[in-house]
C-alpha cells in the first residue's frame, strides 16, 4: 500500500493508525518496526517539520533515514524516475517524496516495489492531516462529528484535511475568497465568510498565504485577498468556547495568524507539529507490515 492522498487507508485503518500513534507518543521506543532497515527520504523542496519528524521517527523505529536531495542523485543527469524507483526498492523498506510535481509522485509509486509516502505534493499533504486528526483526538477523545474550520487559501493542506478528515467522521469547513476556494469534490463544506465557517467550530485552522514560489506582485495580491481570513482572537471568539487554533507551519505572524494566537493559550499548534512524528511512525509501521496481498 502507498500513502499518496490519504484515502488509501480507509476509515478502519485510519482509526487503528491514530490509536497506534497515541501509543507511540506515550512510549516512543516501543516499536522496532524498521530495525536494520532504511527509509529513503527524497526532498525536492526545503523542509523543517517533515524532515525532522520523519528522520527522528525512522530512528526511533530502529531504522536509518536515508535523506536525499534531488541534486544528490543521477536524476539530475537524466536517469529516469522509473530506474530510480527500481534501485531504491532494492535497498530500502519505504520511500518518502516531497515534491513539486504530482506526476513525479505518481510515477515513483507506479514503479517502486516498496511503499511510497507522499511527504508533500502540490495537491496533497496527507501526513499533515494525520497529525491534525491526532491533535484533535488528544483534545476531544472521539472526533466523530467534530467540526474544524479551515480559513484562508484552499490549498493542499485544506484538501488533505477534507479527504482524510471525512474518513474519521470530521466535518471540515473551508472559508476562502473567490479564486482561492477548494474544489467541491474534496468534500468540505465551502464558505466565503470566515465568521460563518468558524461559528461553533471545535478548531480553527490556517496555513501561510504566500509561498516561496510567489513573486512579489502575486504575494501582495494574495495578502490583500486573504486579509479577512486571518486567525485572531476575535475570529476564535466566534468558534465554540473550547476551540483552539491550528497551523501546519511555517507561520507568518501578523499575516494569516496573529502573534497573540500563535504563541498564546488558545492553540495546539506546537502539539500538532510534534504529532507529525508520532503519526508518521504509526504510518510507517503499518506500511512496512502491510506489503502482502494486493495492497502494493
Amino acid at each position: 500500500m502507498d500513502f499518496l492522498d490519504g484515502t488509501e487507508l480507509g476509515a478502519g485503518k485510519l482509526t487503528s493508525l491514530l490509536d497506534r500513534a497515541h501509543s507511540l507518543k506515550a512510549a516512543p521506543a516501543a516499536s522496532r518496526a524498521l530495525d536494520g532497515r532504511s527509509v529513503a527520504l527524497l526532498f525536492e523542496k526545503p523542509s523543517t517539520r517533515t524532515r525532522t519528524s520523519f528522520e527522528a521517527g525512522v530512528v526511533e523505529l530502529g531504522g536509518y533515514p536515508m535523506v536525499l536531495r534531488a541534486g544528490d542523485l543521477q536524476l539530475t543527469r537524466g536517469e529516469s524516475l522509473r530506474d530510480t524507483a527500481l534501485v531504491f526498492s532494492r535497498h530500502v523498506a519505504a520511500i518518502g517524496l516531497r515534491t513539486g510535481s504530482e506526476e513525479q509522485l505518481l510515477e515513483l509509486a507506479e514503479h517502486a516495489t516498496v511503499p511510497v509516502v507522499n511527504m508533500l505534493s502540490p495537491l496533497h499533504h496527507p501526513c499533515q492531516a494525520l497529525a491534525d486528526l491526532m491533535t484533535l483526538r488528544e483534545a476531544f477523545g472521539s472526533i466523530d462529528g467534530r467540526v474544524i474550520a479551515y480559513v484562508g487559501d484552499g490549498n493542499n493542506v485544506a484538501r488533505s484535511l477534507a479527504l482524510v478528515g471525512a474518513l474519521a467522521g470530521v466535518r471540515v469547513r473551508v472559508a476562502a475568497p473567490a479564486g482561492f476556494q477548494l474544489e467541491a469534490e474534496a468534500g468540505a463544506e465551502l464558505f466565503e465568510d470566515p465568521a460563518e465557517a468558524v461559528a461553533g467550530a471545535d478548531a480553527v485552522y490556517t496555513d501561510v498565504w504566500v509561498s516561496m514560489s510567489d513573486d512579489e506582485a502575486g504575494a501582495e495580491h494574495r495578502r490583500t485577498a486573504l486579509a479577512p481570513y486571518r486567525i485572531d482572537d476575535a475570529l476564535l471568539d466566534r468558534a465554540a468556547p473550547h476551540a483552539f487554533a491550528l497551523h501546519c507551519l511555517p507561520a507568518h505572524p501578523g499575516e494569516e495568524i496573529t502573534e497573540d494566537v500563535l504563541y498564546g493559550d488558545r492553540q495546539r499548534i506546537w502539539d500538532q507539529a510534534e504529532n507529525r512524528r508520532h503519526a508518521q511512525k504509526a504510518l510507517l509501521e503499518l506500511l512496512v507490515s502491510d506489503r502482502s496481498g494486493t495492497d502494493r
